[in-house]
């Protein structure tokens, strides 16, 4: 196990470069640098710019443009926002994991909802707890989540008042400890809302379809003839296979969980990194756009490998090779 995590991690640098190059490169297309950027705000002389694209390599060609981004990236440096005045990495450490904190909430409310409802949707299909959840579903995810989010704010926020209507905190407050954390609670809920309802909707379906295909396995109908309890079939032999494709699709969600929800994120005004990458991309901040989207194919190459060990642990017939 060990030698075959070793072996995908060594894998991934490849990758990773072959990332890097491609959104490196995509960005130097884009019209102005980092200078143009600076200079219009604040009106450089021809000299001062000059030092400046010496400063920042930009004299040089392309590829040694990369070369030097590339490797202050593996150092940690990704550069400098133009917007936030401040380095790429501190930018996303401070905004980062508020987007976090609202995805994981919704990720593990997501699973516990979600795969219980799949599990008794498929060992009663077509019974009326079956079609009305279906349909549900249905609704859900095709919901768009700004829509969603904004009938949440008129009833809930401005009829019923009952939750604020945006923001993380509220505004002029001093609060500390538990009655912060309360806070930000009360402010969470309408966005966590909205990403709940999509991702239950999205995984009670996999996980109907995943189940319905298990339970018409020949060994579940073994299991059965040899006069096991329903449950038991269900629940020990049943639910651990059909776990399998849900796992990828959990594996899909490690980047969603630290790369924010940008619509959801907007709506509600929550100043998670999702919000940030927008703003970003008005702006033309391409230093922290570089930045954020090296973070997600990290991300995004870690959940596959998380993913793929998960298999081995669920179903014992698979085997990693190292």
């Amino acid at each position: 196990m060990f030698r075959y995590i070793a072996k995908r991690l060594l894998q991934m640098i490849p990758i990773l470069i072959g990332t890097s190059l491609i959104i490196f490169f995509i960005f130097s297309l884009a019209p102005g640098d980092i200078v143009d950027s600076m200079s219009a705000n604040s009106h450089f002389t021809a000299e001062r710019e000059k030092q400046l694209r010496h400063l920042y390599h930009l004299d040089r060609s392309k590829p040694a443009q990369y070369v030097y981004w590339l490797e202050n990236a593996v150092k940690g440096d990704l550069g400098y926002s133009l917007e936030y005045k401040e380095p790429v990495s501190k930018v996303i450490k401070s905004y980062i994991w508020n987007s976090f904190a609202l995805a994981i909430a919704a990720c593990i409310a997501s699973i516990i909802i979600a795969i219980p409802l799949g599990v008794i949707s498929a060992t009663r299909q077509y019974s009326v707890f079956d079609s009305v959840f279906t349909v549900l579903a249905l609704i859900g995810i095709s919901l768009p989540a700004f829509f969603a989010g904004l009938i949440l704010i008129k009833f809930f926020a401005i009829d019923l008042k009952i939750f604020p209507v945006s923001g993380m905190t509220t505004a002029g407050s001093n609060a500390t400890g538990l009655a912060k954390f309360g806070d930000i609670l009360h402010h969470m809920f309408l966005p966590f809302f909205v990403l709940t309802i999509e991702r239950v909707a999205s995984l009670m379906r996999y996980m109907r379809t995943s189940m319905l295909e298990v339970i018409r396995q020949d060994y579940i109908r073994t299991a059965r003839a040899k006069g096991l309890k329903e449950k038991v079939v269900i629940y020990k032999h049943a639910l651990r296979n059909s776990l399998i494709p849900v796992i990828t699709i959990l594996g899909m969600w490690l980047p969603g969980l630290f790369c924010g929800a940008i619509i959801t994120e907007q709506i509600f005004s929550w100043p998670g990194i999702g919000r940030v990458t927008l703003q970003a991309v008005n702006d033309r901040d391409y230093p922290l756009l570089m930045g954020f989207n090296m973070l997600i194919a990290v991300l995004t190459l870690l959940g596959n490998l998380i993913a793929d060990v998960a298999y081995a642990a669920v179903d014992p017939r698979i085997r990693l090779e190292d």
